[in-house]
C-alpha cells in the first residue's frame, strides 16, 4: 500500500527548519520501521501549467510492506515522539490518502 501525505506549514514556520528537522527525524524515523518498503519527502514547487502556488506545501510519499505491522510500528514511543514533532509544524491536519495500484493486466 501506498500513503500520500499533502500538507502545509503552520504560518509563521520557517521551512528550512522543517526540512532540516524532516531530514534528521522525520526521514530515518519512518524509514527505519520495519513495516515501511520506502518513504520520501517532496517540496511542492508549483502547478504544471500555472504560475499559481500548489495548495500544498509539501508532500509525503509513504509505501508500506505490511498495513498491520505499520499499525503495530507508529504506536511505538519513538514513533509517536516523532509524529508530535511533526504535528507541531503543521498549519492544519494533513491529508492521509491510501491507495493501491491498478493492476492493467
Amino acid at each position: 500500500m501506498r500513503i500520500i501525505v499533502l500538507f502545509n506549514l503552520k504560518p509563521g514556520a520557517d521551512p528550512a527548519a522543517y526540512e532540516a528537522w524532516a531530514k534528521a527525524r522525520d526521514l530515518p524515523g519512518v524509514r527505519a520501521l520495519p513495516s515501511i518498503d520506502d518513504f520520501n519527502i517532496y517540496r511542492a514547487t508549483g502547478l504544471v501549467g500555472s504560475t499559481e502556488k500548489s495548495p500544498f506545501d509539501y508532500i509525503e510519499v509513504i509505501d508500506i510492506a505490511d498495513m498491520q505491522g505499520f499499525w503495530t510500528d507508529i504506536a511505538t514511543e519513538a514513533s509517536t515522539q516523532v509524529a508530535a514533532e511533526f504535528r507541531d509544524w503543521l498549519g492544519a491536519p494533513p491529508l492521509f490518502i491510501t491507495t493501491e495500484a491498478l493492476s492493467l493486466a
